[in-house]
């Protein structure tokens, strides 16, 4: 893969998804195989004039070990060290990017309740410096090849064509080939935005998910809540692109308002456990009952980080004929799996998305109706004979997705 395209998609990340402003500090996440192309956007971050850049290492093989041999009530206490970052981060509102590169299966042979419970543990001490940044800083995730999360992706390459691979099908998708990643994102934001125009103008009331595989789900939208697609705002009004890749349209429903079952259209890659065939069922908005092939304990461990993480935060609505899906790949990672078909959400809603919500507090907009959580899973439910039917508040049926694809 020639390195200047490589760096151009790195500054598409940094410029449009992070929309640097001079003095900003950064904080980068990533695990520490991609030193390479961690320097390169701590390089990118300093051309942008950015104040300081802070890198926050990971080691998918260190956690492993930790998760295995740790004692849980031990493991379940944040670290001073962590506790002080997070507290940075609530306090100095960094920017923040994240170099997806995790090997799909790094929590092979771990105990995900186990997991569960250590994550809900943090999300109690540490939670509340989360939620303080929200709609107040720029973020951006995007995917970096490593040779485990490759080698997943084209078991029957060699691990350097695999990466080359993995490579392509990431600038394919992220639409940077060439190294025009920053002209071609922009022509796609404007045609994004032109649905969530269309959709925002139909002043749906609610959705009824319909596939030949089981799913029959009705979910209640609240009046006035938003359709969003690529680019958000901050409260301050600073534009940026929180997901590269990303094909969706997306809006919170109803909390308390989804019926039916659901099933996924892919595998669900949590904290390195692999979900296969997995169906949900609703009742008042909350998941009642789920199943899964593969991965049980670990849907199961979902629902219960709070007392939100039930209930459903987000509809996305993504076209069967997508760029990602039409790659012919499972990547074995959300970022891209999601925007391969349409998904759903378990946990946070995005406050956000409510109308002047600057105005309210996030109390007062989760009374209205979107779901308050520390947790966000998305899991992909879209199929090539999807129906989605929307009723507005007046009352009328209006079709939204015929064969998987967008009706309009």
């Amino acid at each position: 893969m020639k390195t200047e395209w490589i760096r151009d998609y790195v500054r598409l990340l940094v410029q449009e998804g992070l929309a640097i402003k001079p003095g900003q500090e950064v904080v980068i996440a990533a695990n520490v195989d991609i030193e390479d192309v961690v320097t390169m956007a701590v390089e990118e971050c300093y051309r942008a004039r950015a104040k300081y850049v802070y890198v926050d290492w990971r080691s998918e093989a260190v956690s492993r070990t930790t998760l295995q041999w740790g004692e849980e009530e031990v493991l379940s206490k944040v670290s001073p060290m962590a506790y002080a970052l997070a507290k940075w981060k609530a306090d100095n509102l960094p920017s923040l990017l994240w170099l997806d590169s995790d090997d799909p299966d790094s929590a092979k042979g771990t105990d995900p309740l186990k997991a569960a419970r250590i994550a809900q543990k943090h999300f109690q001490q540490i939670g509340a410096f989360k939620k303080a940044t929200n709609n107040k800083i720029t973020w951006c995730i995007g995917g970096v090849p490593s040779l485990k999360w490759a080698h997943k992706v084209f078991p029957d390459l060699s691990p350097a064509d695999a990466v080359e691979a993995l490579w392509k099908a990431i600038l394919k998708t992220s639409r940077a080939e060439e190294g025009k990643g920053i002209e071609n994102w922009k022509k796609h934001d404007e045609e994004l935005k032109k649905r969530c125009e269309f959709l925002n103008g139909l002043r749906l009331r609610s959705l009824h998910y319909r596939s030949q595989n089981g799913t029959d789900l009705s979910i209640g939208l609240i009046p006035g809540v938003r359709f969003l697609g690529l680019g958000e705002k901050t409260i301050d009004g600073r534009y940026f692109e929180p997901n590269i890749p990303s094909e969706e349209v997306f809006t919170s429903p109803k909390r308390g308002e989804a019926e039916g079952i659901v099933y996924a259209a892919k595998p669900l890659v949590y904290k390195g456990t692999m979900i296969r065939d997995f169906w949900i069922r609703f009742h008042e908005g909350k998941a009642v009952e789920v199943h899964a092939k593969e991965g049980e304990d670990a849907l199961r461990s979902i629902l219960t980080l709070d007392e939100g993480s039930a209930y459903l935060g987000e509809c996305a609505l993504v076209p069967f004929d997508s760029p990602i899906n039409n790659t012919g790949l499972l990547f074995y990672n959300t970022l891209y799996d999601e925007n391969a078909a349409c998904h759903l959400a378990l946990g946070m809603g995005f406050t956000e998305l409510y109308p002047n919500f600057e105005q309210y507090s996030d109390e007062q907009i989760h009374a209205f109706g979107i779901n308050d959580s520390l947790s966000h899973v998305d899991f992909m439910i879209g199929s090539s004979d999807l129906s989605i039917v929307g009723t507005t508040e007046d009352g009328n049926e209006v079709e939204i997705f015929h064969q998987g694809n967008w009706a309009f």
